[in-house]
Protein backbone atom coordinates (compact mmCIF):
# COMPACT_ATOMS: atom_id res chain seq x y z
CA UNK A 1 0.00 0.00 0.00
CA UNK A 2 1.33 3.43 -0.86
CA UNK A 3 2.17 5.29 2.30
CA UNK A 4 3.23 8.78 3.27
CA UNK A 5 6.81 7.64 2.76
CA UNK A 6 8.67 8.74 -0.34
CA UNK A 7 8.26 6.27 -3.24
CA UNK A 8 11.32 4.16 -3.99
CA UNK A 9 13.16 4.39 -7.29
CA UNK A 10 13.79 1.43 -9.61
CA UNK A 11 15.86 1.33 -12.78
CA UNK A 12 15.22 -0.58 -16.00
CA UNK A 13 18.17 -1.32 -18.28
CA UNK A 14 18.03 -0.46 -21.98
CA UNK A 15 17.14 -3.41 -24.29
CA UNK A 16 20.77 -3.34 -25.47
CA UNK A 17 23.88 -1.62 -24.20
CA UNK A 18 27.65 -1.46 -24.53
CA UNK A 19 29.29 -3.55 -21.81
CA UNK A 20 32.36 -1.32 -22.06
CA UNK A 21 30.51 1.82 -20.99
CA UNK A 22 27.08 1.08 -19.54
CA UNK A 23 28.17 -0.46 -16.19
CA UNK A 24 30.00 2.75 -15.30
CA UNK A 25 26.97 4.79 -16.35
CA UNK A 26 24.73 2.61 -14.20
CA UNK A 27 27.12 2.88 -11.25
CA UNK A 28 27.10 6.68 -11.54
CA UNK A 29 23.30 6.76 -11.32
CA UNK A 30 23.25 4.37 -8.36
CA UNK A 31 25.89 6.41 -6.56
CA UNK A 32 23.91 9.62 -7.06
CA UNK A 33 20.38 8.39 -6.31
CA UNK A 34 19.12 5.81 -3.80
CA UNK A 35 17.93 2.90 -5.98
CA UNK A 36 15.78 0.05 -4.64
CA UNK A 37 15.86 -2.41 -7.54
CA UNK A 38 17.40 -2.90 -10.98
CA UNK A 39 15.44 -4.70 -13.68
CA UNK A 40 17.51 -6.29 -16.44
CA UNK A 41 15.45 -6.06 -19.62
CA UNK A 42 17.39 -7.21 -22.67
CA UNK A 43 16.09 -7.84 -26.17
CA UNK A 44 18.72 -10.43 -27.08
CA UNK A 45 17.97 -14.16 -27.12
CA UNK A 46 21.66 -15.03 -27.12
CA UNK A 47 22.25 -16.84 -23.83
CA UNK A 48 25.92 -15.95 -23.49
CA UNK A 49 25.20 -12.30 -24.22
CA UNK A 50 22.46 -12.32 -21.60
CA UNK A 51 24.74 -13.95 -19.04
CA UNK A 52 27.61 -11.52 -19.62
CA UNK A 53 25.31 -8.53 -19.35
CA UNK A 54 23.50 -9.85 -16.28
CA UNK A 55 26.79 -10.64 -14.54
CA UNK A 56 28.00 -7.09 -15.11
CA UNK A 57 24.72 -5.57 -13.90
CA UNK A 58 24.65 -7.78 -10.80
CA UNK A 59 28.17 -6.78 -9.84
CA UNK A 60 27.37 -3.08 -10.04
CA UNK A 61 24.03 -3.39 -8.24
CA UNK A 62 24.97 -5.82 -5.48
CA UNK A 63 28.06 -3.77 -4.62
CA UNK A 64 25.56 -1.01 -3.75
CA UNK A 65 23.01 -3.28 -2.01
CA UNK A 66 20.54 -2.91 -4.88
CA UNK A 67 18.32 -5.91 -5.67
CA UNK A 68 18.38 -7.28 -9.23
CA UNK A 69 15.54 -8.92 -11.12
CA UNK A 70 15.62 -10.13 -14.70
CA UNK A 71 12.81 -9.82 -17.18
CA UNK A 72 11.25 -13.18 -18.13
CA UNK A 73 14.30 -15.46 -17.83
CA UNK A 74 13.25 -17.53 -14.84
CA UNK A 75 15.96 -20.15 -15.35
CA UNK A 76 18.76 -17.59 -15.09
CA UNK A 77 17.80 -16.21 -11.68
CA UNK A 78 19.48 -18.80 -9.46
CA UNK A 79 22.19 -19.57 -11.99
CA UNK A 80 23.38 -15.97 -12.03
CA UNK A 81 22.78 -15.14 -8.38
CA UNK A 82 20.00 -12.66 -9.08
CA UNK A 83 17.29 -11.72 -6.61
CA UNK A 84 14.24 -12.53 -8.67
CA UNK A 85 12.27 -12.23 -11.88
CA UNK A 86 10.01 -9.66 -13.51
CA UNK A 87 7.14 -11.30 -15.39
CA UNK A 88 5.70 -9.29 -18.29
CA UNK A 89 2.59 -11.47 -18.68
CA UNK A 90 0.57 -10.39 -15.67
CA UNK A 91 -0.66 -13.13 -13.35
CA UNK A 92 -0.09 -15.97 -15.81
CA UNK A 93 3.31 -17.20 -14.58
CA UNK A 94 3.41 -15.97 -10.99
CA UNK A 95 2.51 -19.23 -9.24
CA UNK A 96 5.04 -21.24 -11.26
CA UNK A 97 7.76 -18.67 -10.64
CA UNK A 98 7.08 -18.72 -6.89
CA UNK A 99 7.14 -22.52 -6.84
CA UNK A 100 10.39 -22.66 -8.84
CA UNK A 101 12.26 -19.85 -7.07
CA UNK A 102 10.98 -20.22 -3.52
CA UNK A 103 9.64 -17.86 -0.91
CA UNK A 104 12.64 -15.52 -0.75
CA UNK A 105 12.85 -14.57 -4.43
CA UNK A 106 11.43 -11.27 -5.66
CA UNK A 107 8.65 -11.89 -8.16
CA UNK A 108 7.15 -8.91 -9.93
CA UNK A 109 4.35 -8.83 -12.46
CA UNK A 110 3.66 -6.25 -15.14
CA UNK A 111 -0.10 -5.95 -15.55
CA UNK A 112 -0.49 -3.17 -18.10
CA UNK A 113 -3.52 -1.06 -17.33
CA UNK A 114 -5.70 -3.82 -15.89
CA UNK A 115 -6.83 -3.76 -12.26
CA UNK A 116 -8.18 -7.32 -12.42
CA UNK A 117 -4.86 -8.69 -13.73
CA UNK A 118 -3.02 -6.87 -10.98
CA UNK A 119 -5.27 -8.29 -8.29
CA UNK A 120 -4.89 -11.80 -9.70
CA UNK A 121 -1.09 -11.47 -9.76
CA UNK A 122 -1.08 -10.23 -6.18
CA UNK A 123 -3.26 -13.12 -5.04
CA UNK A 124 -0.93 -15.54 -6.86
CA UNK A 125 2.00 -14.34 -4.78
CA UNK A 126 3.66 -11.45 -6.64
CA UNK A 127 5.82 -9.17 -4.49
CA UNK A 128 4.98 -6.11 -6.56
CA UNK A 129 2.62 -5.16 -9.38
CA UNK A 130 3.73 -2.81 -12.15
CA UNK A 131 1.21 -0.81 -14.15
CA UNK A 132 2.00 1.28 -17.21
CA UNK A 133 2.43 3.22 -19.28
CA UNK A 134 1.62 6.16 -17.06
CA UNK A 135 2.14 8.71 -19.83
CA UNK A 136 1.37 8.84 -23.57
CA UNK A 137 3.29 6.12 -25.40
CA UNK A 138 3.43 4.55 -28.85
CA UNK A 139 4.01 1.14 -27.27
CA UNK A 140 1.25 -1.45 -27.15
CA UNK A 141 -2.27 -0.29 -27.98
CA UNK A 142 -1.74 3.26 -26.74
CA UNK A 143 -3.73 2.86 -23.52
CA UNK A 144 -2.55 4.69 -20.41
CA UNK A 145 -3.04 3.73 -16.79
CA UNK A 146 -5.80 5.70 -15.17
CA UNK A 147 -4.84 7.66 -12.05
CA UNK A 148 -7.92 6.25 -10.33
CA UNK A 149 -6.44 2.74 -10.53
CA UNK A 150 -3.42 3.82 -8.51
CA UNK A 151 -5.55 5.78 -6.08
CA UNK A 152 -7.84 2.80 -5.50
CA UNK A 153 -4.90 0.41 -5.21
CA UNK A 154 -3.13 2.58 -2.63
CA UNK A 155 -6.26 2.60 -0.48
CA UNK A 156 -7.27 -1.06 -0.78
CA UNK A 157 -4.36 -3.34 -1.78
CA UNK A 158 -1.28 -4.14 0.33
CA UNK A 159 0.93 -5.40 -2.53
CA UNK A 160 3.39 -2.64 -3.55
CA UNK A 161 2.60 -0.93 -6.85
CA UNK A 162 5.13 0.32 -9.41
CA UNK A 163 4.41 3.16 -11.83
CA UNK A 164 6.30 3.03 -15.12
CA UNK A 165 6.24 4.00 -18.78
CA UNK A 166 6.62 7.48 -20.31
CA UNK A 167 7.20 9.08 -16.91
CA UNK A 168 7.60 12.86 -16.71
CA UNK A 169 8.30 15.18 -13.80
CA UNK A 170 4.63 16.22 -13.71
CA UNK A 171 3.45 12.60 -13.68
CA UNK A 172 5.89 11.72 -10.90
CA UNK A 173 4.45 14.58 -8.87
CA UNK A 174 0.87 13.47 -9.60
CA UNK A 175 1.37 9.74 -8.97
CA UNK A 176 3.82 10.13 -6.07
CA UNK A 177 1.18 10.01 -3.31
CA UNK A 178 -0.36 6.79 -4.69
CA UNK A 179 2.73 4.84 -5.83
CA UNK A 180 5.23 2.72 -3.91
CA UNK A 181 7.88 2.72 -6.66
CA UNK A 182 8.68 4.51 -9.90
CA UNK A 183 10.63 2.57 -12.56
CA UNK A 184 12.76 4.61 -14.96
CA UNK A 185 14.40 3.33 -18.13
CA UNK A 186 14.19 5.08 -21.52
CA UNK A 187 13.35 8.34 -19.74
CA UNK A 188 16.95 8.63 -18.55
CA UNK A 189 19.23 6.39 -20.66
CA UNK A 190 18.51 8.24 -23.89
CA UNK A 191 19.65 11.56 -22.46
CA UNK A 192 23.16 13.10 -22.34
CA UNK A 193 23.25 13.05 -18.52
CA UNK A 194 21.16 10.22 -16.99
CA UNK A 195 22.06 11.25 -13.43
CA UNK A 196 20.81 14.81 -13.83
CA UNK A 197 17.76 13.67 -15.81
CA UNK A 198 16.73 11.26 -13.07
CA UNK A 199 17.28 13.85 -10.36
CA UNK A 200 15.08 16.29 -12.27
CA UNK A 201 12.33 13.70 -12.78
CA UNK A 202 12.17 12.73 -9.12
CA UNK A 203 12.63 16.23 -7.71
CA UNK A 204 8.91 16.54 -6.83
CA UNK A 205 9.26 13.61 -4.43
CA UNK A 206 11.46 15.71 -2.16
Amino acid sequence: MASEERPQINLITPPSFDLETFPAQLAAVMDAVDIACLRITLATRDEMELIRAADAMREVAHARDVAVVIDSHLLLVERLGLDGVHLPDGAKSVRKARKDLGADAIIGAYCGVTRHEGMAAGEAGADYIAFGPIGPSDLGDGQQVDFDLFQWWSEVIEVPVVAEGALTRDLVEKFGPVSDHFAFGPEIWGTPDPVQTLKTLIAPLG
